[in-house]
């Protein structure tokens, strides 16, 4: 009898935190021996690291990362990680639902994708990540049912990705050659960015990059993890979510934005990607 392949778990943060944002610290009480007792796994969510001090370490798919003093670092959904070493740092750990990251952040984040390196801050910046850091974590635990709790934690936690954003986005980008199926990944995610509302289909990506179909979900897949339909799909699904949080327009205005002019079956296919309807999406979040 043929053996099962093994199969990389992807950890879910809506299993472990319903408003789209975990905050971690090694010295809080049992992190450091949870991260460490973390096996081999992919995350469907950003996760952003602050060194503070010491020195730690992880295998970022299949390569020792160092995460030194002082320095700044993250993970984009899909990516492989393992064999985290946290020794006596202090890091904070901050995770991210992508529907939470702005589409320009998001563009800078995956355009490092399997270069990103940890960067160090200079003492004032390495300063203003402390202190905005702590002061989300201090609102983010301090839920008063206050009124414009919602948007108190979406606007810090905006100004913090755009911090990380610009730090990568300014850094200088090492020089280093990338495989064919590297290109073609970046490739598609560049295209995918600036044509999603209007083309959904993977044949259009794969005229676009002048290669088959089979050639460009073996590459998307060999890189990522996942296929060229999940990251259509995923895409979709992140833009609704967004304008469904950040806009009013109604749902069949938001449909139409996308690409679809019969927004029931939009409302559906929503439904069936998220378990839940636009509509109650949009409740669960502006409540």
């Amino acid at each position: 009898m043929e053996a099962k392949k093994s199969i990389i778990p992807i950890h879910k943060l809506k299993d472990r935190a319903s408003f789209g944002l975990e905050m971690g610290h090694t010295s809080f009480k049992g992190a450091r021996k949870d991260l460490e007792n973390l096996e081999i796994h992919r995350d469907d969510c950003y996760s952003f690291l602050l060194i503070e001090t010491g020195q730690g370490s992880m295998d970022v798919d299949f390569v020792s990362i160092e995460l030194p003093v002082s320095h700044v670092y993250y993970l984009v959904p899909g990516q492989i990680h393992s064999n985290i070493k946290t020794y006596d740092s202090d890091t904070w750990y901050i995770s991210v639902n992508p529907t939470l990251v702005p589409k320009n952040y998001r563009e800078v984040f995956e355009e490092n994708l399997l270069l990103q390196l940890p960067l160090k801050l200079d003492p004032t910046s390495f300063r203003q990540f402390q202190n905005l850091i702590n002061l989300l974590n201090d609102q983010f635990n301090n839920n008063e049912n206050s009124a414009l709790y919602n948007q108190l934690i979406h606007s810090l936690l905006d100004s913090l990705l755009c911090m990380y954003a610009k730090v990568y986005q300014r850094a200088d980008k090492p020089n280093q050659k990338t495989t064919r199926i590297f290109q073609i990944t970046q490739g598609f995610k560049t295209l995918l960015f600036e044509n999603i509302k209007n083309e959904k289909s993977p044949s259009f990506y794969a005229r676009q990059l002048n290669i088959s179909e089979t050639y460009l979900n073996d590459a998307v897949k060999g890189i990522t993890g996942f296929t060229v339909t999940y990251w259509l799909m995923n895409e979709i699904m992140l833009e609704a979510k967004r304008l469904l949080i950040y806009s009013q327009l109604s749902v069949k205005e938001i449909a139409n934005d996308l690409g679809y002019e019969d927004h029931t079956y939009f409302s559906k296919l929503f439904k069936k990607q998220s378990n839940i309807t636009p509509s109650d999406f949009r409740k669960s979040y502006l409540k």
